[in-house]
């Protein structure tokens, strides 16, 4: 029979393992993104990516009424998210683009699932003044796509899942770290918007739309927040008006690389 220190003893040694083999996989798991030249943590790759899409997909649709019934409006969405995609990197990807307008008339939102699967509600298309506004927001949903946003945040989620199961095995610290690995998660999401801000501002420009208006859609969301709306220290967004800082820092570095139409 063990005795009390050798079972603690067995059990933080259980832990650390646990721990080192997070972090090992963790390394052999580092990729460069191709399309963004940053290194990111991957888990899997295109076509599971693709996968994942597809099967959720159906879901989001139904929790937002399903499709706007009207063609012609849909088939404007699906001209201009064409447009972007076919002017831009995206169309070098692996990934299966389709644009969807939802029924929602009272969620102003856009989202994009790995794979290319993009929505926008018509609550956002509505506020939207320009064929260049909606540009702005398809733009920086396929920027979330092609920056892998939704890939990196499934293996860092699991990294930290596998790292607390350890800590909490080995010294029942797992509330702890579980609380560290959700504030690297709150802190990637406001860095994939001001990444997919980016690329959607280079996108615009590239298929000939003016990316000064990615500002007006930055300004709807900041009316559709309302003067309480959270402070972004505690959101995984970045603040609107910041966001709007670093978007025309955007259109002059591609202004002054001399980026054009395709």
């Amino acid at each position: 029979m063990l005795r009390r220190g050798g079972s603690w003893k067995i059990r933080i040694l259980f832990g650390l393992a646990i721990v080192a083999f997070a972090y090992f996989n963790r390394c052999s798991n580092t990729v460069v993104n191709p399309y963004t030249q940053r290194e990111q943590v991957i888990n899997m790759d295109s076509d599971q990516e693709i996968a994942i899409g597809l099967q959720a997909m159906p879901q989001l649709k139904q929790q937002h009424g399903g499709d706007f019934p009207n063609q012609d409006l849909q088939n404007f969405v699906d001209r201009v998210g064409m447009k972007l995609v076919n002017n831009s990197i995206a169309k070098d990807t692996p990934y299966q683009y389709e644009f969807h307008l939802l029924a929602d008339d009272k969620t102003i939102n856009a989202f994009a699932l790995p794979g290319g699967q993009i929505f926008i509600t018509y609550a956002l298309l509505a506020k939207l003044d320009s064929e260049d506004q909606l540009a702005g927001v398809l733009g920086h949903e396929i920027g979330h796509v092609i920056g892998r946003h939704s890939a990196e945040r499934i293996a860092e989620t699991e990294f930290w899942q596998t790292v607390s199961q350890g800590a909490s095995v080995g010294a029942d610290a797992g509330g702890l770290v579980a609380g560290i690995g959700q504030n690297v998660l709150l802190g990637n999401g406001r860095d994939d918007e001001l990444e997919s801000d980016e690329l959607g501002v280079l996108f615009m420009i590239q298929s000939g739309y003016d990316p000064e208006e990615m500002i007006g859609v930055m300004q709807v969301l900041k009316e559709a927040a309302g003067p309480n709306r959270t402070p972004e220290f505690q959101s995984t967004h970045p603040d609107p008006d910041n966001r709007m800082e670093k978007i025309r820092a955007a259109i002059e570095k591609y202004k002054d690389q001399g980026v054009g139409v395709n």
